[in-house]
């Protein structure tokens, strides 16, 4: 007989989430059949914007996550720019890509040795590790490698916020990315100090995190095989190289379909939608393009099939993938497969590549050179920030509103604002035609040996690296985490 499983909440993440898996017998093995991901907190960022100063949106935005402020203070910044037909300083350029890499940096190290690891690797036995689960942990003891780089792995976390504070004011909201460029004027003492940051954390990558994760890898082989999803892979692209309207990038835009290696395509947000037949939101603002997008939510009680805050995003119909795999396959640097462990190994190298890079940046920054250009907020305009947040593909949708309306500054003000963020690809639930998200699909089939300690559920989930903060923009505070078995059994 079927059983269902919730998890609530998932723990080891960011922000809230809720899963649901129906566990059945297949072929002789337990595992999943269905799932459903739900985002269980509601914010409202995009309603909060309208009406204010456009450059607002920077500020205000960056505080959607904690763990990935810079890429919505650069999508914001990006889409105010574009509206704006404004151009920034050679100078700005390097600096954000130089605090966003401090970014991805830290992010990358967090989410292996703090929120995932712990899936694989016997925890200190001391808060907060515990208390955990003992399931099928440890299966080499060549993994005490792991733990014993758990408290490196935290010092070299906060040198890369610290490197990233140098040029973006402070961390992990800077001050220092608005409109125009950066406000940071550059010295070779800040030069310096970043140099000398990066080294350090260059070292800690090369020498214990990659190696740690092809570790990992080598010992959990079957996690190569399992979790692939829907095996569409998307990437906006990050890091611009150039200061033309079409820059090259470290990391390309591009999308795949079914993980075909020598066919990448291009991407037109033309072509993106937000499904909400399974959220709470308005059916009324079903399918929309997110330029023309609105956040019109619903009493859960009225609409039953609905199960999630998140919506659902969906290129050409389908659902994709996002995050440092899509980025590397799309980038050609990596393309092994799709799978829990590819996931993380991807992130490994993206890491490297990343760090290796801004070596290069970092020696381009002119000690008092031009930072900022200055300019006019139009009225009557709309533009599209496009960057990547350590966990994936981020848009940012800005109108403007006619000077009929004012912001509390007297100058134009948001119409209305839309952000696409990387869980809310990856974690979205079914669409309209029922097809499930990216992490829903590569939920199904996993073999689950024990459904009170779904150890196999959040080895999947956490290779996403799902980041709830960002995906739903009403939370209650009663309530305990808790594992449910047979919450209502299936015929």
């Amino acid at each position: 007989m079927a059983t269902i499983t919730i998890v609530d909440p998932v723990t080891r993440i960011e922000g809230h989430l809720k899963v649901q898996v129906t566990v059945d017998t297949v072929g002789g093995v337990q595992q999943v059949t269905d799932a459903k991901c739900t985002g269980t907190l509601f914010r409202g960022f995009e309603n909060i914007l309208k009406g204010r100063d456009p450059k607002d949106a920077a500020y205000l935005t960056e505080r959607i996550c904690g763990v990935c402020p810079v890429s919505h203070g650069v999508a914001a910044t990006k889409a105010l720019e574009s509206a704006s037909s404004l151009t920034v300083p050679a100078n700005a350029r390097i600096m954000r890509n130089l605090v966003l890499g401090s970014n991805f940096i830290q992010s990358h190290i967090l989410h292996f040795y703090l929120l995932a690891s712990l899936d694989y690797v016997t925890p200190p036995a001391s808060a907060p590790w515990t208390p955990s689960w003992n399931v099928d942990l440890m299966r080499s003891t060549t993994l005490q490698q792991i733990a014993a780089n758990f408290t490196n792995a935290v010092t070299m976390r906060r040198k890369a916020h610290e490197m990233g504070a140098i040029f973006g004011a402070r961390m992990p909201h800077p001050a220092a990315i608005t409109a125009g460029g950066i406000t940071t004027k550059p010295t070779s003492a800040m030069i310096n100090s970043f140099r000398s940051y990066l080294n350090e954390l260059i070292q800690f990558i090369n020498n214990e995190y990659v190696p740690d994760v092809q570790l990992l890898k080598s010992v959990y082989t079957d996690y190569s095989q399992i979790g692939k999803g829907s095996g569409n892979l998307l990437a906006y692209g990050v890091f611009d190289l150039d200061d033309s309207a079409n820059p090259s990038r470290l990391l390309k835009r591009g999308l795949v379909y079914n993980t075909a290696p020598t066919s990448v395509q291009s991407v037109s947000t033309a072509n993106i939608t937000e499904q909400v037949t399974y959220s709470w939101y308005s059916d009324a603002t079903n399918n929309s393009n997110p330029a023309s997008g609105s956040t019109v939510t619903v009493d859960p009680a009225t609409k039953t099939k609905a199960y999630s805050w998140l919506k659902a995003p969906r290129y050409s119909g389908k659902p994709m993938e996002c995050g440092p795999l899509a980025r590397m396959w799309v980038n050609g640097d990596y393309r092994g497969g799709v799978s829990v462990m590819d996931r993380h190994l991807a992130r490994a190298l993206e890491t490297q590549k990343v760090a290796n890079a801004m070596l290069d940046w970092v020696n381009q920054v002119a000690s008092g050179g031009s930072v900022y250009n200055t300019f006019t907020i139009p009225y009557s305009k709309t533009g599209v920030g496009l960057t990547e947040a350590p966990r994936g593909a981020l848009g940012h949708w800005l109108s403007i509103g006619s000077n009929n309306t004012k912001s509390p500054t007297g100058g134009p003000a948001i119409g209305n604002y839309q952000v696409i963020t990387p869980t809310c690809w990856n974690a979205s639930p079914m669409d309209t035609a029922g097809v499930r998200g990216p992490m829903e699909q590569a939920l199904v089939g996993t073999k689950v040996s024990n459904a009170s300690q779904p150890i196999e559920i959040l080895r999947v989930i956490h290779s996403f690296d799902p980041c709830l903060s960002c995906a739903v923009h009403v939370m209650r505070p009663e309530g305990k985490p808790v594992v449910v078995v047979d919450a209502g059994a299936l015929p």
